[in-house]
């Protein structure tokens, strides 16, 4: 199974947003995700009840709740997956709803079931991801060989149809197709979910590395130690809207606080 690859052309036509050029001259916005008055119901239930937040370019932003908090719903309105009802939301300065192409193909993002095509090989996969967002081929094999040694996949894990893979294995490869094109965003909603402990130490190398490269992440977990870990700051959702966002430049102590604190907003106190 063959994919098609970006040929390199002389003159190629130029971008209707030209991301290479923004980061060039530095003119990405300081605030890579801009929430206002975002508004969501199924039906007659509100999921999302006006949330307002925004998250700064560079740094790990974590969503903290719980089941049935708005979390999956408002990342699946912030790729692209499902309309809100009202409010605006801008991914990189733009609105999303006006350029929702240009957004995705800026966004790495890992769902909390890793799913992908069982019938295709670990390898097919990968190429299928990267056709479509248009790579050029060099370009994909150098940061195929790259993610494929990190997440320690093998020549003969990926020749593998990817039905016959553990639900390790498959987070592992959603993870490497997330970053495959080098996205300046990467959303993750319960990244960690079948990965062994070394997975997990790669998974946290790698976060802490994306950051330091000045990209951003939107993480939303149930592991605290995962939250409290890597990310800079952290919005905890309670029914729909933000409860409490919390700055750990600017208060370091809740770090370790920060299950006691989430259980509190929650109604309940640790034992």
């Amino acid at each position: 199974m063959k994919f098609a690859f970006r040929k390199k052309e002389k003159e190629e036509k130029k971008p209707r947003v030209d991301f290479d050029e923004l980061l060039l001259t530095n003119s990405l916005p300081k605030e890579i995700i801009v929430a206002e008055d975002i508004h969501k119901s199924y039906g007659t239930h509100e999921v999302l009840k006006g949330l307002n937040f925004s998250v700064k370019a560079g740094e790990c932003f974590g969503f903290l709740g719980k089941n049935g908090a708005g979390k999956s719903t408002f990342i699946d309105c912030l790729v692209g997956l499902k309309e809100f009802d009202q409010g605006s939301l801008s991914i990189f300065g733009l609105d999303q709803k006006e350029y929702p192409l240009e957004i995705k193909s800026e966004i790495g993002y890992v769902p909390s079931e890793p799913l992908a095509y069982d019938l295709m090989t670990g390898n097919e996969f990968m190429e299928f991801i990267a056709s479509c967002y248009d790579m050029e081929e060099q370009g994909f094999h150098d940061n195929f060989a790259f993610l494929k040694t990190k997440f320690d996949l093998t020549e003969d894990d990926l020749a593998k149809p990817v039905g016959s893979y553990s639900h390790g294995m498959k987070q592992k490869l959603r993870l490497m197709s997330s970053l495959i094109h080098n996205p300046l965003l990467w959303v993750l909603d319960e990244p960690t979910v079948g990965l062994d402990i070394m997975a997990y130490e790669t998974l946290v190398e790698m976060m802490h590395a994306y950051v330091n490269n000045g990209k951003t992440i939107f993480l939303t977990s149930h592991s605290i130690e995962l939250v409290s870990e890597v990310c800079n700051r952290v919005a905890i959702i309670k029914d729909g809207n933000i409860a409490t966002l919390i700055d750990f430049a600017l208060e370091p102590f809740k770090r370790k606080e920060l299950r006691r604190i989430f259980l509190h907003i929650q109604g309940k106190e640790e034992a």
